[in-house]
Formats: structure tokens, sequence, C-alpha cells
């Protein structure tokens, strides 16, 4: 499934808690979440740490979700217990993904060859949720996100394809009038 829509329409929240409320009702037995990890502004450098504290700061608000919902306890220990995993795209190839759901946050920001690696990970009883806003992409290439809901509906693929609006910001009226301006001003 392809979610796309403006900055507060709550995709990343959606995804998230219906993730974490699958794995609490034992539907699936894993989590895994990756968002490419391209900066929105000017870089701060690179964070120190292993790989998961690398990391920790992009996956930050799809974790705050699950967290809110199955609680921080559990969340820590499903993710001690390789239940819940943040993959980065560096460490993704290889990888074959059974019996879970697998969130890809902030799409709009892969590569061709991310978003490649990313969907053929799919295994056997997988459910993948990619989110995106293809109005914020920052990047000087290509969206992966872009092409691929170009190749969804170029090829008439049975993939759902969820746009939001501007009608359905919901995180608040100053997010709703500030992407409302963007918008109407095409930047």
């Amino acid at each position: 499934m392809v979610v796309i829509g403006p900055a507060g329409t709550g995709k990343t929240w959606i995804a998230a808690t219906h993730a974490a409320d699958l794995y609490r009702n034992r539907v699936i037995s894993k989590i895994i979440l990756t968002r490419p990890n391209v900066p929105c502004g000017r870089s701060l450098g690179y964070f120190p740490g292993s790989m998961e504290d690398k990391f920790a700061p992009w996956a930050t608000p799809v974790v705050e979700a699950i967290k809110e919902r199955i609680g921080k306890a559990p969340f820590d220990i499903a993710v001690k217990s390789g239940d819940i995993e943040m993959v980065p795209f560096e460490v993704m190839r290889g990888r074959s993904w059974k019996n879970a759901f697998v969130l890809l946050d902030e799409a709009q920001n892969t590569t061709l060859a991310e978003i490649k690696t990313f969907l053929t990970r799919v295994g056997e009883d997988c459910t993948m949720v990619i989110n995106g806003d293809v109005s914020q992409c920052d990047l000087a290439e290509a969206s992966g996100l872009r092409t691929v809901i170009d190749l969804i509906r170029s090829h008439s693929l049975p993939i759902p394809v969820i746009e939001f609006t501007l009608a359905d910001i919901v995180r608040s009226g100053l997010c709703a009038m500030w992407v409302r301006a963007f918008e109407a001003a095409h930047l």
C-alpha cells in the first residue's frame, strides 16, 4: 500500500499505530521500520554510536507513535528481542521479510535504487506500507516514491494508493494554513 499526501495528514501515525496494534494482537510477529536518512536542511554532521544510535533520530516519529500505542517497556522489550527492527537502507540488501509489517516512512526521499531494494525484500505474509509527500522531496534526483506511483498506475499493479488532500490535515490549523500557503505559491 502506498499512502501519499501533504504534511499533517497522519500518514506516519496511522501506519505506525496500525503496526503496533497488529503486533500487540499477535497478527504479525515483527515490525520493520525504515526511512531514508536524507536531511531536509543542512546536515549537522555524523551521529556518534552504533548503527541503531545513528538511525534512531530518523526513526523517532515512527518510534514515538508505536511507543504511544504499546507502551515504552513493551517497545523496549520488542526491540531487544528483534521483534521491532529499524533497518537503514545501507544494510537492507539480502534481507527477506516474512510475517511482518514493514513501514517505509518519508519515501519521497528514496532514490530509485533504494525503493527497488526495499520493495524486493517482501516475503510471505508481509504487509508493506510506503508513506510520503511527493511535494517535500529533498533529493536532487528523481524520487523513488514518484517512480513507484507511476509504475503502479502505468502497469495497473494491484497496489492501493491512498491519497490524502489538504482537507485531511489534522496536525493543527496552523499546519494546514502553511501547507495551503506553500501550495498556493507553488513552492
